[in-house]
């Protein structure tokens, strides 16, 4: 990085900021948390999406029945009570008192049931529990019920999951529209309400405290306990580019920076006002997406191609720099994790040209060409796409890397048409350790064709081999289960895993109490 640059923007990133926030009345400083925040918010609705920025927006805002502390263990949150049967095939709940939406309506059963069964069209836990679900049943305002087809023990796990598109409890008004469609609308129970009017696209978002909230009495674990509120409000100034990021965090003008550039941390870490830390002990994921509904990645030998096409060191060193934040590891459900098994994948461990260009070439490719989507919104993605579309063009693939902006990129992910209709083939994205961890989580790994994430892949044995492990009922049974789907898994390539990496947050000395969490949130934080 340029010095002279840095230093430029040093001097300039007061004026720029304070013209950004204009005259309008603010509460005092140290009630205000600035944070320049990974991606600029497009998609409001995080049911509809599983974009990480979404997810953070709707945990501001919405609540969750259950929730995950900082062990990824479930607890009650919207919820008061729980019971099961004793054949384990019903749940019944309570939802605690003093629940209401940023309008002024009480949570009722009639909103829990409405979101519930709009969340189960969209995401990839929800989808498997609506597969164990026989109704959903509302007993008086408060009270409802689970009724399951077959036991699983994954009920409270899923309820609380902040992973893909969570289920974040929404008016019925909202819940009961079309799930194919993002909800519009921004009304939650949560901690903090969203202030629309002083949203600006590609600018700034803004989040004020919920006077209203009533927390949980339990001290705050990952998204977990008391979501208690020390802040008066909660700016997000959207920030592509690194350098100024780094240049208003050591000034002072925003005080989290969620995802310092890695060529920027030496520069950073060296003010003694500025802390780098991590808030994850599980390392996150990158990945490089094929869509399976077009060629040539319809065919299973095309995407285990891009397995033998790519080395795992190119694209991590590209994105995340030093190798104190990255390394290789072929596990779907992520090295270090109790599921990270890399069974099935000995044969790829290195790159081998010849047999993906005899891969490819077997699964009928005649040089069509392959259109790859990406951004330098967030840019370790967008350089590893860089690497991607170069690797590829070594075994004959034909690519036409395309960028734009990250909200763009993500609308674009959801397009099932054809490639020259405004489709895709390949992106590079990356994902929390949290989401990838589990096969019940993975957003990748769900093959249940339309049912699954953007590419879509469709297996009927690797969704099998996914149900017994949700079904194994001890653990012997459940690694089992688990390494015979990781080696299905390898062998249909529902995407290529190139690697982990860690991604560290940035704040000024001043601010205390981040929380542990899949992703990151603004309750508990303090600013002195």
């Amino acid at each position: 990085m340029n010095r002279s640059r840095i230093a430029l923007l040093l001097a300039a990133a007061p004026i720029a900021l304070t013209l950004a926030h204009g005259a309008a009345a603010q509460p005092a400083p140290n009630r205000v948390l600035r944070v320049a925040p990974h991606a600029d918010l497009k998609t409001l609705d995080p049911v509809f999406a599983s974009i990480v920025i979404t997810r953070m927006h709707g945990l501001m805002i919405y609540e969750t029945l259950f929730a995950w502390d900082s062990k990824l263990q479930s607890h009650p949150q919207m919820v008061e009570s729980v019971s099961t049967s004793p054949d384990n095939l019903v749940w019944s709940f309570r939802l605690r008192d003093g629940l209401r939406f940023h309008d002024g309506q009480p949570v009722t059963t009639r909103d829990v049931i409405a979101s519930l069964q709009r969340w189960m069209k969209r995401d990839t836990v929800g989808g498997k529990m609506a597969e164990y679900t026989a109704a959903l049943e509302a007993q008086d305002e408060r009270s409802f019920t689970l009724r399951l087809k077959k036991p699983t023990g994954m009920v409270p796990f899923a309820l609380g999951s902040a992973v893909g598109q969570i289920p974040a409890i929404m008016r019925e008004s909202d819940a009961a529209t079309d799930p194919m469609k993002p909800v519009t609308e921004a009304i939650g129970s949560g901690p903090f309400r969203f202030n629309r009017a002083e949203w600006q696209s590609g600018a700034r978002v803004v989040y004020d405290r919920n006077p209203d909230y009533v927390p949980r009495s339990e001290p705050a674990d990952g998204l977990a306990g008391g979501r208690v509120v020390k802040l008066d409000r909660v700016e997000w100034t959207i920030m592509p580019d690194p350098a100024t990021a780094a240049a208003a965090l050591q000034t002072g003008e925003i005080d989290i920076w969620e995802q310092p550039g890695q060529d920027l941390i030496p520069v950073i870490s060296r003010n003694r006002d500025v802390k780098v830390e991590r808030y994850s002990n599980l390392s996150n994921q990158a990945m490089l997406r094929p869509n399976h509904l077009h060629p040539p990645f319809n065919d299973p030998r095309a995407r285990l191609a891009l397995a033998y096409a790519t080395d795992q060191a190119d694209f991590l060193a590209a994105g995340f720099g030093d190798e104190q934040w990255w390394k290789r590891c072929a596990s779907y459900f992520v090295c270090g994790s109790p599921n990270g098994t890399e069974a099935g994948t000995e044969a790829f461990a290195k790159p081998n040209l010849e047999t993906a260009r005899k891969l490819l070439a077997e699964s009928g490719y005649k040089g069509e060409r392959v259109v790859m989507s990406s951004s330098y919104d967030i840019a370790p993605i967008g350089r590893m796409a860089e690497v991607a579309a170069e690797t590829l063009k070594k075994i004959g693939l034909n690519v036409d890397l395309q960028f734009a902006d990250w909200g763009t990129v993500t609308t674009r992910q959801q397009n099932r048409s054809t490639p020259d209709q405004g489709g895709w083939n390949l992106f590079v994205t990356t994902a929390s350790g949290a989401t990838m961890q589990s096969p019940v989580t993975n957003i990748g790994t769900n093959m249940a064709c339309d049912r699954a994430w953007s590419g879509w892949p469709c297996d009927a044995e690797a969704e099998k081999l996914r149900n017994a492990v949700v079904e194994a009922v001890d653990e012997d049974g459940r690694r089992a289960a688990t390494e015979a789907l990781h080696r299905r898994l390898a062998e249909m390539q529902p995407y290529r895993v190139l690697g982990q990496y860690d991604q560290p947050y940035a704040r000024r000395s001043n601010i205390s109490g981040v929380l542990s969490a899949p992703v990151m949130v603004f309750w508990n934080i303090e600013k002195k």
